[in-house]
């Protein structure tokens, strides 16, 4: 083998790589001159060969109007909030950005996840799905549905290897919290579609956690029939200026024009029998019926097959295991429907439009019905407002069979189909009570005792939620009434207590200007009778008064008793406001704890009071929000000196209480000293003879046990009598003779030795 002929391979794949690379360029440079008016055909867009030959292969060739108008946006990589009708080509509006924004990227399987598609219905990503199998099937990516009912673990082995993921919102969020695998922090586009449905209260926590884990730098794509507007949506998804395009925002309905729209007006307990009808009625035709609960539905199927209405049913709700779901959707094939029947009415205008529109899809024909109730017809209203055009139509009554015998006379054989069909009566009351707009669902106007006859129950079953709820109405009424009348009780008190107090102040006013009157009057006497000149020759000068002294006195004390009397008179009777205002006014705070630190200052603020100098320059740092590092490291420093403070307090304390008992020996050796005296002789060397006969008489003790235990268990051996009451006394007291003897020894050894050293001395 020649040198060149060695490495011929990769220099070809040098080229191809190169290649590649210049024909990305020349892509991205195409997309800033697309315009919608100059497309007519996929070819016209500037899009990737792959991409072209899948769509070429399934015959897209036309785009619509929303395909026009958003795919060079997108592509663009502007964020797209996409309006248009049911049936109006919105998958491929957002699939062909998707797989020309990996293709640009030269996504690989090693890069990971690139692309999420987040549905609100299985049964919508299984047809997304399907659609990006046929238009991406000559791309390289690697594509997952990830929806509820599959083998989880199957799906969380190969999470990773997934470039593009479509999934429903609550299965989504399981692989992000359980799946170490799931991987999301290079995602390049997030695309919802049913936008509306995605974003509203059923799916709004999933939705935002979903939103939290992903990066903010990527491009978001939203699509819907009826598109939502609102601020708050659009924060948390985190859209940069995002382009709003609504094709048929100006035409003069909101649903396609192929669609024939008609209501009918039927009593609640006539619905299973004009459901019943309209089926044997169109055998030859595809009807979609929408119910309100999984439990309707599984009751009107188990119901109808056992009646064999000539016409083979399928049934289709959440509770369904997920293989039989996907059969009955494969079977039924949703894009040729006839007709969508409503029977009970749906929650909003928003929900009508997205289930009219499973019929009449890419300008096909299909009809539509909505069967209301009398005390639901406030719902046309709102279908008016979102310029809905439905016209009333008749039923007629020669073709509407009754079966509510016949069902009655299943649920007598059956005990397992009388159950179904209580559960779904509560399921639809239930339904009914938790819908948001109370003017059109009254669950008061329902007659439930007929519409249980019209199930086949001979017994309306209780509505358990309902009596509790009337239990607690009931509660808060008596509360409420218990209360108005305490607030009576309490304002007829204050206003006989205000009069009460009126009339008091009006008594103490009018004795306090009877007394002002008479106290006038005795000054005026004293002022004009005490001071008369007497006559100089009966009285010495020396008892004479002097006048000048005593007439500015008497000036004084009028002014001044005036003045006081004149306070009193005005004075008011202190009140709870009065005292209140005052404490205002003193700016007293109550409820207010104050710290002190060592030296017996005020500590303004214990919660913010620092001493390392991160934490300083941390707290003097005016940053919006909290800065999360910088906080764990203020607490790490501000532990230490913490703990510092803990060791010299715990350390001082060890002190103190080693001072304490130094001070208690020194006190007990001065009081041994003074009690002893000088002349006795020093006798603590000696050793101590009574712990000594102590110790040999509790080795004595522990010999004897042993020694009795020995012998009761050969005792016990020969003979298994019991000691008796007598025996245990006897025994007891030779004990105490015993001690009594020994303790009158060690006295007496005591007494000599101490002689001794006595006569030594």
């Amino acid at each position: 083998m020649s040198f060149k002929q060695k490495f011929k391979p990769k220099l070809k794949i040098f080229k191809k790589k190169q290649k590649e690379k210049t024909d990305i360029d020349s892509l991205k440079a195409a997309y800033c001159e697309i315009r919608s008016e100059n497309i007519e055909k996929f070819e016209d867009f500037p899009l990737s060969p792959e991409t072209l030959k899948g769509l070429a292969k399934y015959n897209y060739v036309i785009p619509t109007e929303i395909q026009k108008e958003s795919i060079g946006y997108s592509l663009q990589g502007e964020d797209i909030l996409g309006a248009a009708k049911t049936g109006s080509g919105k998958t491929l509006a957002f699939l062909i950005p998707l797989l020309e924004c990996l293709y640009c990227n030269k996504w690989t399987q090693e890069d990971g996840l690139g692309a999420l598609v987040i549905t609100p219905t299985r049964e919508l990503a299984v047809q997304i799905f399907k659609t990006l199998n046929k238009v991406g099937q000559f791309h390289d990516f690697s594509a997952g549905l990830i929806i509820g009912g599959q083998n989880l673990k199957f799906e969380r082995k190969r999470m990773d290897k997934c470039n593009i993921v479509i999934s429903t919102p609550g299965r989504l969020l399981q692989h992000m919290d359980e799946n170490p695998l799931f991987d999301c922090s290079y995602l390049k586009i997030l695309i919802l579609d049913e936008a509306d449905r995605c974003l509203d209260m059923g799916f709004e926590k999933t939705v935002n956690a979903i939103i939290a884990n992903l990066p903010p730098q990527r491009q978001t794509l939203l699509f819907s029939a009826t598109q939502t507007k609102c601020v708050k949506d659009l924060a948390r998804l985190s859209l940069v200026h995002p382009r709003y395009i609504s094709v048929h925002e100006n035409e003069t309905y909101s649903t396609p024009s192929a669609l024939i729209q008609n209501y009918i007006q039927c009593e609640l307990y006539d619905k299973i029998n004009f459901i019943w009808s309209f089926i044997k009625n169109h055998r030859f035709n595809k009807v979609l019926i929408f119910l309100s609960s999984c439990k309707q539905v599984k009751y009107i199927y188990e119901t109808f097959c056992k009646l064999k209405p000539g016409i083979s049913i399928m049934a289709l709700y959440g509770s369904l295991h997920q293989s039989k779901r996907l059969a009955v959707y494969e079977s039924f094939y949703f894009p040729s429907v006839n007709w969508v029947v409503q029977l009970d009415c749906p929650e909003s205008a928003n929900e009508y439009i997205h289930r009219a529109g499973r019929t009449a899809r890419y300008q096909k024909a299909g009809e539509s019905l909505l069967v209301l109730l009398p005390s639901e017809m406030k719902m046309l209203e709102h279908l008016e407002k979102k310029r809905i055009p439905i016209q009333e139509i008749q039923i007629n009554i020669k073709k509407l069979h009754n079966i509510q015998g016949s069902l009655e006379g299943l649920l007598a054989r059956d005990t397992h189909l009388k159950e179904s069909a209580q559960r779904a009566f509560v399921a639809y009351i239930k339904a009914v009570f938790l819908m948001k707009d109370k003017d059109v669902f009254n669950v008061s106007l329902l007659d439930t005792d007929a519409f249980a006859r019209s199930l086949g129950l001979a017994v309306s079953p209780r509505i358990r939620f309902l009596q509790k709820r009337q239990k607690m109405l009931s509660k808060k009424l008596e509360d409420s009434r218990e209360e108005e009348k305490k607030l009576v009780d309490k304002i007829e008190q204050m206003s006989s207590d205000c009069e009460d107090i009126v009339c008091s102040v009006t008594e103490e006013k009018i004795e306090q200007n009877e007394i002002i009157k008479h106290k006038m009057t005795d000054l005026r006497k004293t002022t004009f009778n005490f001071y008369e000149e007497n006559n100089e020759n009966d009285v010495d000068d020396l008892l004479r008064i002097k006048r000048k002294n005593h007439e500015m006195d008497t000036e004084t004390t009028m002014a001044d008793i005036t003045e006081k009397l004149i306070s009193k008179k005005n004075k008011k009777p202190t009140t709870r406001a009065a005292i209140v205002k005052k404490i205002l006014k003193k700016k007293i705070l109550p409820n207010k704890k104050l710290f002190f630190d060592e030296e017996g200052q005020i500590i303004v603020n214990k919660g913010k009071e620092y001493v390392s100098e991160i934490a300083r320059e941390y707290e003097k740092a005016n940053e919006a929000g909290i800065d999360i590092e910088m906080a764990q490291k203020v607490l790490r420093e501000e532990d230490k000196y913490d703990k510092e403070i803990f060791r010299t307090k715990i350390k001082q304390k060890h002190k103190n209480e080693r001072k304490k008992l130094k001070e208690r020996r020194t006190n007990k050796k001065d009081s041994d000293t003074e009690s002893d005296g000088d002349d006795q002789p020093d006798l603590s060397w000696l050793p101590n003879l009574n712990e000594r006969n102590i110790d040999s008489e509790s080795q004595n003790s522990e010999q004897s046990e042993d020694d009795e235990s020995v012998t009761n268990k050969k005792k016990r051996k020969h003979s298994p009598v019991k000691k008796t009451k007598t025996y245990n006394v006897l025994k007891k007291r030779k004990d105490d003779s015993s001690k009594a003897e020994i303790n009158e020894r060690t006295i007496r050894e005591d007494e000599e030795l101490a002689l001794q050293i006595l006569n030594l001395n």
